[in-house]
């Protein structure tokens, strides 16, 4: 493996696994989860946008059309599909994540208490493109670490779905399911 294949698929490892951790630290922590899911969710999205530098310097020079392109030509070796549209839906997802940092880090009080549909959303959306991406179009043997960081996942949220189902009170002031 290359300098540049080592950057680019590095970053995306750790980022998940950066947001996995953080998902964990929600979870097994009372409360309102600070400092420590905060602080990895915030390195996570800094590794991610350095995994996004890697892709288009080293993979797609900088350049939407090559990356739409490249991203078609998986699509179709995976499925059969000549469609680059996921392009569009990793854009997406850098968005959103990006997203929900600002506002953890602008007020993490509105962040904690908004409504529990809209963690869903954003956790369903999560848990989608960490499949795809770590599972569905990974290699082995990083699919099965894909697995687990899904599994993971999995089982962080529905610590926190089983603790708002019995503690009205942490429902209240957490994101959760």
């Amino acid at each position: 493996m290359n300098t540049a294949e080592w950057l680019t698929r590095g970053t995306v490892w750790l980022a998940l696994t950066l947001y996995v951790a953080a998902e964990l630290a929600v979870a097994f922590k009372r409360g309102v989860a600070g400092g420590l899911a905060r602080g990895l969710n915030t390195v996570g999205v800094a590794v991610y946008v350095l995994h996004v530098v890697c892709a288009f310097h080293f993979y797609h020079q900088w350049s939407h059309s090559v990356a739409y392109a490249d991203t078609a030509r998986q699509t179709a070796e995976f499925s059969g599909w000549n469609w680059g549209g996921g392009l569009y839906v990793n854009y997406l997802f850098t968005l959103v994540w990006l997203s929900e940092l600002i506002w953890w880090w602008a007020s993490p009080t509105t962040f904690a208490r908004r409504p529990r549909w809209m963690g869903r959303v954003v956790r369903g959306f999560f848990m989608f493109m960490t499949f795809n991406g770590a599972v569905v179009f990974a290699h082995s043997p990083m699919r099965w670490y894909g697995v687990v960081l899904c599994v993971l996942l999995v089982v962080s949220w529905w610590r926190l779905w089983k603790r708002a189902s019995s503690n009205q009170k942490v429902q209240q002031t957490e994101n959760v399911f």
